[in-house]
């Protein structure tokens, strides 16, 4: 167990990491969390970047080969994803093999699995406030990279907390549409 000392906040110009006063900054700190005006876009909130918020504390020996693995499975898909959009927005989603376009649906699974109903935000949302521990995290994220719920809409994986809620609601989607 650790503790936070500090938190500090950074503004980045022109939301360009690499420009040396933030990057500068960084490189003394042990965890940045990046908010993403394109993900706040997507309504997704937390509107948190996953690609470019770092931590030194992932780690295998920190968190545990499982965690550290999944971590790190998420990341690659939704760096392959974030590849691939160029050749999405110039040429559609027809053009990519079909290796592409799963990776493609489970990423956009990942980032509303991300989203988070926050007790806080009950009353903006209208949605009841979850709490979801570590383990049901690692859980629902290692099940959507693996594949296991590439049958349901990624409609189901926004603002849903475990990913069991994320499977009721998919079945209560297809029972509304049938």
């Amino acid at each position: 167990k650790g503790s936070i000392t500090s938190v500090q906040a950074i503004y980045v110009p022109a939301d360009d990491l690499t420009d040396p006063a933030p990057a500068t900054s960084f490189a003394h700190l042990d965890a940045t969390t990046v908010l993403s005006r394109q993900i706040a876009e997507l309504g997704i909130y937390p509107a948190v970047d996953p690609l470019d918020s770092t931590s030194r504390m992932l780690d295998p020996r920190v968190v545990g080969e499982e965690h550290y693995t999944v971590a790190r499975d998420v990341q690659r898909v939704l760096q392959t994803y974030k590849s691939l959009q160029d050749i999405i927005a110039i040429l559609g989603m027809d053009e990519l093999s079909e290796e592409d376009r799963l990776t493609v649906a489970r990423a956009r699974k990942i980032q509303r699995f991300l989203s988070q109903p926050f007790f806080v935000a009950e009353v903006f949302t209208g949605t009841p406030g979850v709490f979801v521990n570590l383990e049901e995290t690692i859980k629902g994220f290692k099940g959507i990279v693996a594949g296991e719920y590439d049958e349901l809409p990624e409609a189901a994986f926004y603002m849903v907390g475990t990913i069991e809620t994320a499977v009721e609601k998919a079945r209560r989607m297809a029972a509304e549409a049938a």
